[in-house]
């Protein structure tokens, strides 16, 4: 819970006849009505279920079946064997499941919804799982309703309803008189003090929301892709042990060994580990974008990160530190620079959050305005920003007398007020100059009233005089330059949306080198609408600074850019920025300045509002989808020979090579190496230097897929001549033993040459790498293990090999795996 900073001059927001609960209260209440959450979130599996899952893994139930087919044979010995290897099967899916459960946790810890309350008679920062009935908590534009409210005082209030009532029209809500605010609508201008009455499941959006409880999140195209291979190749897997069945039943063996043989190809050739590696790399991919100040509100966000070519990024906070100082203030007409900075103050926020209107109370303050004098009047009517026109309307009442004061865009403000040409030309040259100067320019009217507003907008502004203009400066961000010389190596192209004016933009990508066309380098929002789609597409790809914008100018963009195919990051920070963050295929809220409608409209937020966290999220997508290719080739290598030998041994006639206890070994060989090592690869050196994955491009593709099939053959062959061989000449035991170390060796060692697809492994950086030697060393000594502990040794039908033995097995299973390695020095010599 944190205090709500106080804004100097500007008193925190007091309801009238209410005072807020104290903390106490509040915790008893909260233990009496359950935490108020408003999103239907999965529930988490628990350990028992999770246990349930993994004993229906295809895996696990073949072990199963295994373990009944051994004891029904008699072999009481084998079948316990095969049942006991459930317990590190199950085990595995507990530990990569608990894993992947505290980084969603933790993701959803970062992604609660926040709420302004009341508590011990301050207003404070809370999440909105805390609120109770009978809190006090305000409204503000932009926000998320949080709980069924009473509406008890404000100003202007309007709601965007159609969450809950499907009407597209904003509700205008009254006040005191028993008028709702409900959980989940939208405030889209205004604020309000509101009693909160029902929270949780007990609101309206609880109830809708406990209807739809049961509905599963939606796929990703490469997610889908996964699961259709998966479905394949288990098709594919479970024909394969049917036929094996068939053949050797046909061939004169016994039913038993016919049933295990086709259990243990099963074991072998079942590829449940695709999705489950997939999954399990986008959320702890999500859980790393979060260190770094990226919340990925979609887990296939982090996957589309990779694949970015164009961002289109607001400057004001972005890439400037949206930290704002009024650095000189232009009086016209008459009007002095204390009566200009006073007007500024009345056409602010009593209470404001953004970063401009801070600055002109915080300037104002600095120069002798008493800013808590000017806000003690009665602020009698509140237009919110007009984007259209571009200002903001504010109606004091101070004694009896009714005033207007009006700031915003100088365009809008002189088209809105009355001004002679000499003083509108003189207006417009200082815009200019001070616009050339890369600051942003703010015109300030005000006028009288006869009585109380109106409430008809342009009526109450129809007498404005202009004032002034003040100019405001906003550094650029620290590392904002080395971001985007970041995205022009990697190919990725950065467009600069701004509300500013044309000369305020086009001096800012002056100052932060942003490549664009100095003879057209900038089109305006007037320009866009002028444009037909196919045109916008065009010149799109001609222009990357784009001024006067408004929001459906800019979800036009964000089509025009997509369009022509390219994968769009648009970040937003207001309420109308949501149909663009929705349409972009990553949206990209502000975390500390955007309204909750933003954050819950994008698919990644960035909790420090800074440009450099999303080139930093570019590249940990692009590491995540390197990774995702490295492990899915390592598994497609791994399971060639498994399949093969279980496959080809009892074809041949001989015994089986792989029984289920060996193939059990083998999977807990596979899910740490896979989850542990390659999850935890660094990024290659290469990563930002290269250009954006074509967003048609197969995560691996059938070249990516060749070298790990030839690599899995040769080892499949050199096992099983191995296994031949030994056969006659020492028995089954050493045979298996021989076959089984250089098929273990084989498969780390192929660790080391997909971790590094273009370069020989002894190239390869280690760097970073914390989690390889750990897996090696635990498979080198689980190998020892099996070999060299007799009862061990016994349980998995192999016997303890000599020293050349070993060594032999050894050197076989490393020829037949590293024999690629100096085609990789080869081939970069032929392409340098």
């Amino acid at each position: 819970m944190q205090t709500e900073p106080a804004i100097a001059g500007s008193p925190a927001p007091a309801p009238l006849a209410h005072v807020g609960l104290s903390s106490a209260e509040a915790e008893r209440l909260l233990k009496a009505h359950g935490p108020n959450v408003l999103s239907i979130k999965q529930k988490r599996k628990g350990l028992l279920r999770t246990i349930a899952a993994a004993l229906l893994d295809p895996m696990a139930l073949m072990l199963l079946i295994a373990s009944i087919i051994y004891f029904f044979l008699g072999d009481r010995f084998d079948a316990a064997v095969a049942l006991g290897a459930l317990i590190p099967v199950v085990g595995v899916e507990i530990v990569l499941e608990g894993r992947a459960e505290r980084a969603l946790e933790k993701l959803a810890e970062l992604a609660a919804l926040q709420a302004r309350a009341c508590r011990d008679g301050s207003w404070v920062r809370l999440d909105a799982a805390r609120l109770v009935p009978g809190d006090l908590i305000e409204l503000r534009e932009g926000d998320v309703v949080p709980a069924d409210s009473e509406i008890l005082e404000g100003t202007q209030l309007l709601l965007d309803e159609s969450l809950l009532t499907g009407e597209a029209h904003p509700v205008d809500k009254r006040f005191g008189c028993g008028e709702r605010a409900l959980a989940g609508t939208v405030v889209l201008a205004g604020r309000a003090t509101a009693l909160v009455a029902t929270t949780g499941v007990h609101t309206e959006y609880g109830r809708i929301g406990a209807l739809v409880a049961g509905v599963a999140p939606s796929h990703s195209p490469l997610q889908r892709s996964i699961q259709k291979l998966f479905a394949r190749l288990a098709v594919v897997a479970g024909l394969a042990c049917v036929a094996v069945v068939a053949l050797l039943l046909l061939s004169g063996q016994g039913l038993g060994q016919s049933l295990v043989a086709g259990v243990s190809l099963g074991v072998a050739a079942m590829p449940e580990e695709f999705p489950m590696v997939f999954t399990l790399f986008l959320t702890l991919g999500a859980w790393r974008l979060s260190k770094q100040n990226a919340l990925a509100r979609k887990l296939t966000a982090v996957e589309t990160l990779g694949g970015t070519t164009v961002i289109c990024t607001d400057k004001t906070g972005t890439l400037t530190l949206g930290r704002m100082a009024v650095a000189e203030a232009i009086p016209v007409g008459g009007c002095d620079a204390r009566r200009l900075r006073e007007a500024a103050v009345l056409a602010s926020e009593p209470t404001p959050f953004d970063p401009m209107e801070r600055a002109l109370l915080a300037d104002a303050a600095s120069h002798g305005v008493d800013v808590e004098s000017l806000h003690a009047g009665a602020l009698v009517g509140d237009y919110p920003f007009d984007p259209k026109r571009k200002l903001v309307t504010h109606v004091w009442r101070h004694e009896r007398a009714h005033r207007v004061f009006v700031k915003g865009a100088v365009e809008g403000v002189l088209a809105a007020a009355q001004i002679d040409a000499t003083e509108r030309a003189r207006l417009l040259s200082e815009n200019a100059r001070l616009a050339e100067s890369g600051m942003r320019v703010i015109a300030v009217a005000e006028g009288a009233l006869a009585g109380p507003p109106s409430g008809e907008r342009l009526r109450d502004e129809s007498a404005l005089r202009v004032l002034g203009l003040v100019a405001l400066e906003d550094p650029v961000r620290p590392g904002v330059m080395e971001a985007l010389a970041a995205c022009r190596s990697a190919g990725v192209r950065v467009v600069m949306i701004t509300g500013d004016h044309p000369l305020t933009a086009h001096a800012v990508a002056n100052g932060l080198q942003l490549p664009h066309d100095d003879a057209d380098p900038v089109i305006t929002g007037d320009a866009v609408d002028a444009l037909d789609d196919t045109s916008l597409a065009a010149r799109a790809k001609q222009v990357s600074i784009f001024s006067r914008m408004r929001p459906e100018q800019k979800f036009r963009l964000v089509k025009a850019f997509q369009r022509d195919g390219e994968i769009v990051a648009m970040t937003g920070d207001g309420v109308n920025d949501a149909p663009a963050l929705r349409q972009a295929d990553i949206g990209v809220a502000m975390g500390e300045r955007g309204t909750e409608v933003a954050r819950e409209a994008a698919s990644l937020v960035l909790l420090d509002d800074n440009f450099a966290t999303i080139v930093q999220a570019v590249r940990g997508g692009r590491r995540i989808a390197d990774n995702l290719r490295k492990s899915f080739a390592y598994l497609i290598a791994y399971h060639v020979p498994i399949i093969l030998l279980a496959l080809l041994a009892p074809l041949l006639g001989m015994p089986l090579l792989l029984l289920p206890v060996e193939l059990v070994f083998l999977e807990l060989v596979l899910h740490p190496t896979v989850a542990l090592v390659f999850e935890g690869e660094p990024a290659e050196r290469d990563l930002m230097t290269r250009p954006p994955r074509r967003p048609t491009a197969a995560l691996i593709d059938a070249r990516s897929t060749l070298r790990p099939v030839l690599l899995g053959l040769t080892l499949t062959v050199v096992s099983l001549a191995i296994y031949a061989r030994e056969l006659a000449m020492s028995g089954e035991l050493i045979a298996r033993a021989m076959a089984f170390v250089a098929l273990v060796v084989g498969e780390a060692l192929l660790v080391l040459t997909e971790r590094s697809p273009g370069l020989p492994f002894w190239r390869a950086s280690y760097r970073g790498q914390r989690t390889l030697a750990p897996v090696l060393a635990a498979n080198a000594l689980a190998l020892a293990l099996v070999l060299y502990v007799p009862p061990v040794a016994e349980a998995f039908h192999l016997e303890s090999l000599s020293r050349m033995q070993l060594g032999a097995a050894v050197l076989a299973g490393a020829a037949a795996t590293l024999w690629g390695e100096p085609w990789k020095v080869i081939r970069a010599r032929r392409t340098t």
